[in-house]
């Protein structure tokens, strides 16, 4: 299954100098936050496939303009052709804005969806706004990750992690991709990268 992962920048390659046939073979799309719900309702009006998404601490316009066509699974656990999608959005709290939590803020989000991932025996992806802390996150507080996503991810060990946040050009010590506890692929999903889900 081919998977494009969308965040935080919108891709020209995909909204201004747009083809239809650039989504050809892409068989699920998910955003990672931070970004326009205009663009989001673009793509959907072309693609084939459920385009999944969850809020980014600057996605406060989804509240009244939340995109077209498109599926939210914040604080949700999305299941598609049998991959099991567990979605996280927002980031660290900083400045009180929307979608930004502490960390026990977000251990309670977890929490409140331990039913739902008991009841499919975990999840496939994890997908979040946010890094991990101290795993591809930022030094300063708003670009720092969640604790708890490491906890999950050692608890259920996913197959795949893939966030957004920590732009790739903020540091060229970021990686697109790497892998935590040999176990789980991490992508940065950060404009667009397409990954084949194995």
């Amino acid at each position: 299954m081919k998977i494009l992962v969308l965040a935080d920048e919108e891709s020209k390659y995909l909204w201004d100098y747009f083809e239809k046939s650039k989504l050809d073979g892409i068989d699920l799309i998910i955003s990672c936050g931070d970004l326009k719900p205009q663009y989001l309702s673009f793509l959907a009006t072309f693609a084939k496939v459920p385009i999944l998404y969850v809020h980014g601490n600057h996605d406060a316009a989804y509240d009244k303009t939340p995109p077209d066509g498109c599926i939210c699974i914040d604080n949700d656990l999305y299941v598609y052709n049998g991959i099991r999608i567990l979605g996280l959005g927002g980031s660290k709290c900083y400045n009180f804005g929307p979608y930004q939590y502490t960390e026990k803020e977000m251990k309670l989000r977890i929490f409140k969806l331990r039913r739902k991932i008991r009841k499919h025996k975990g999840f496939d992806i994890l997908v979040t706004h946010a890094p991990a802390y101290q795993f591809n996150d930022g030094e300063d507080l708003p670009h720092s990750g969640f604790q708890v996503f490491r906890d999950l991810l050692d608890k259920y060990v996913p197959k795949y992690f893939i966030h957004g946040h920590v732009h790739l050009n903020y540091s060229w010590k970021l990686q697109r991709e790497c892998q935590y506890n040999e176990q789980t692929t991490v992508i940065n999903a950060f404009e667009k990268y397409t990954f084949e889900y194995k």
